[in-house]
């Protein structure tokens, strides 16, 4: 049983298998092994696994951001963030961090995030004289915020690992995610000072003024999504419903940018990618029930125990442990691969649950854009046309940024836990 559920796994992600096919294979080998198990519980769990109320935000909120992203109004948003910091150092940089995380709190896609607001704001910064180095580094690093503030797919995953509240966990992103985005603003200010580029721009209030008129029905996104969550009145199921419909409406109704035929696009690549993730989640809850079951979770806590370690070297050898994950697989995956296994050494140690799942999605949310299989460095190179040995050189000093918004995030939990209470309207 323990060959079947280390070796076969480990040896099938090294072989590049898909990430559904290593937990299946070794679930299958390890009950068609065991006399004790019934083959019956095999696709028990597997629908047991997608039977959950909060896995359907993440169809809605996924078509809300493919139909959004596929409109214009990553150029609204960059128009109003950009009217917003002409008159500071690094305008265009600051532009370029502000617009991902506003576009974040509406598609929560980090991907997504890189091809759009990169497609527009990377030209850009060459021609307002950053180095190419710079410019290919922000553009692939700063969309690694999106999976941190709400609404983000992984929280919602986690949340269903570690049966948590959906809810929660969004007002614990919060915080955290503005950190790393204030953090990433203060960097590019120094580059920009420091290699004298990004000249401060003149501040002119019609312009703001036209700009955010134009972009109003697309500021008022994060709203719609987020207002029912923290307000108290609907589920996250049914403000991504809401988020839906607002998206819907405004893309095809208001902006009048979508024709009948990609809104029917949007919908396919959803489906494409919710059947993605909903494979990985019935596989890993089958994966999750027999370490269960083989009280694995248990024996972990009693060797972690033995070493009497103390909370905060626990959480460095969890972030050691999660950083080299995220630079081997996607977060959904390593979310749904770890929780079983760390949730209960978290709970030993009297480690709080929903700081541990901020912690686990900075950490994932920096493999987003390390080598060697980083999705972010590919959806660069692709959209973007750039070389994979520059998007290497160019994401280090970034990578250096977010670590130290990992250590903040990691040992001032009160940052997570203060967003529970400021956020919603009757914490759970």
């Amino acid at each position: 049983m323990s060959v079947a559920l280390t070796v076969i796994p480990f040896a099938l992600l090294l072989l590049g298998f898909p990430i559904y096919v290593v937990l299946l294979a070794g679930s299958c080998v390890a009950l068609a092994i065991s006399p004790d198990l019934p083959l019956l519980a095999l696709h028990q769990n597997l629908f047991a696994g997608v039977n959950s109320l909060a896995l359907l935000a993440i169809p809605f909120f996924i078509y809300a951001g493919e139909l959004m992203g596929r409109g214009s109004l990553a150029n609204r948003l960059i128009d109003v963030v950009d009217g917003v910091a002409r008159p500071l150092p690094g305008s265009l940089a600051l532009t370029t961090v502000g617009s991902a995380t506003l576009f974040g709190a509406i598609s929560g896609a980090s991907a997504a995030t890189v091809a759009t607001i990169g497609r527009v704001m990377h030209p850009a910064l060459l021609g307002a004289g950053y180095s190419p180095r710079f410019a290919a580094g922000l553009v692939t690093t700063v969309g690694a915020i999106d999976i941190v503030i709400p609404p983000s797919i992984p929280l919602i995953v986690y949340a269903i690992a570690a049966n948590e509240s959906v809810p929660r966990l969004y007002a614990a992103g919060v915080l955290p995610g503005l950190v790393l985005a204030a953090l990433l603003a203060a960097y590019v200010v120094f580059e920009a000072r420091r290699s004298g580029v990004g000249h401060v721009r003149r501040f002119d209030w019609a312009t703001l003024r036209r700009a955010a008129v134009r972009s109003l029905w697309a500021l008022g996104a994060p709203f719609v999504v987020l207002g029912g969550i923290y307000g108290g009145w609907a589920s996250p199921t049914e403000s991504a419903a809401y988020g839906c419909a607002y998206a819907a409406l405004v893309t095809r109704f208001i902006y009048r940018e979508l024709s009948w035929r990609e809104v029917a696009a949007a919908a396919a690549s959803t489906i494409r990618f919710c059947g993605q993730v909903l494979i990985i989640v019935a596989c890993a809850n089958v994966f999750g029930w027999l370490l269960t079951v083989q009280q694995v979770p248990v024996t972990v806590v009693a060797w972690v125990n033995h070493w009497e370690l103390p909370a905060w070297a626990l959480l460095l050898a969890m972030n050691v442990l999660l950083l080299i994950a995220g630079c081997l697989i996607d977060p959904i995956s390593a979310i749904l691969m770890f929780a079983p296994l760390l949730v209960p050494v978290a709970q030993s140690a009297g480690i709080d649950l929903i700081h541990l799942g901020i912690v686990m999605t900075v950490n994932l949310a920096i493999g987003l854009f390390t080598p060697p299989f980083g999705i972010n460095l590919f959806v660069a190179q692709s959209t973007l046309k750039l070389p994979l040995p520059l998007l290497y050189r160019s994401i280090l000093p970034f990578f250096f940024v977010y670590l130290i918004g990992l250590g903040v995030v990691t040992y001032v939990p009160s940052l997570s836990l203060l967003g529970t209470q400021l956020f919603l309207a009757v914490p759970e």
